[in-house]
């Protein structure tokens, strides 16, 4: 009997010394390890830090159908735009010894959206910093609209946008080709930039484009 109680309160003793996580009736379940090859990141995020948002499966939609259509040029490459203010974006492959491929990519804002022909071609000319007064300024009609055409060559510097806030640094011998439609559903501002030998090569080319547009 005496041996007994002795081992009833040694077990008691011994419970109450331990801590409270230790007399936890069901343990904390672990997580488990991530499948060979993948990467997980905090609160559902993705590798740049950012929570994914809610409902995306994937890239973003192409925009639809836009009021003004055009031919392509059968040698540029249509890419998906690297913003959402342009509504379509192109590469033009390099010509001969030029560096970089150009590009051109086309912006609307609606109607009565965008500031004037006077405007647009002012700051176009600007980015260039033109290495003389020299500005190529022409004016016709496409199927009832009408287009103001510009060329300028010079030091480019690309303007700052919401999505792209770091411009980059000038570029010398650059040239901008640049077109202004005046249609049913606002200004239409076609641009093209990049090395001179590039873009002057590429000139006919939008020229060509520009001879196809019409409202949708």
């Amino acid at each position: 009997m005496g041996r007994t109680l002795f081992f009833l309160v040694l077990a008691a003793a011994s419970a109450c010394s331990r801590s409270p996580s230790e007399l936890s009736a069901s343990p904390e379940p672990s997580t488990p390890p991530a499948p060979a090859g993948s990467m997980t990141f905090p609160h559902g995020g993705n590798a740049h830090g950012m929570p994914h948002a809610a409902g995306s499966t994937g890239p973003a939609a192409r925009p639809g159908p836009l009021a003004l259509q055009w031919t392509d040029p059968p040698r540029w490459q249509s890419r998906l735009p690297s913003t959402p203010m342009r509504s379509k974006e192109y590469r033009v492959p390099r010509t001969g010894s030029d560096a970089e491929d150009a590009e051109c990519f086309v912006v609307t804002f609606g109607q009565g959206q965008g500031g004037s022909v006077d405007d647009n071609i002012e700051r176009w000319v600007k980015q260039l910093q033109p290495t003389s007064s020299a500005v190529e300024r022409t004016k016709r009609t496409v199927n009832g609209m009408n287009v103001t055409r510009v060329e300028v060559v010079g030091t480019y510097t690309p303007m700052a946008m919401p999505a792209m806030p770091s411009p980059g640094a000038p570029k010398q011998g650059f040239r901008l080709v640049g077109d202004i439609v005046e249609a049913p559903s606002g200004f239409w501002f076609f641009k093209m930039t990049g090395p001179d030998a590039t873009v002057k090569a590429a000139g006919k080319e939008l020229d060509t484009l520009i001879d196809s547009v019409h409202p949708s």
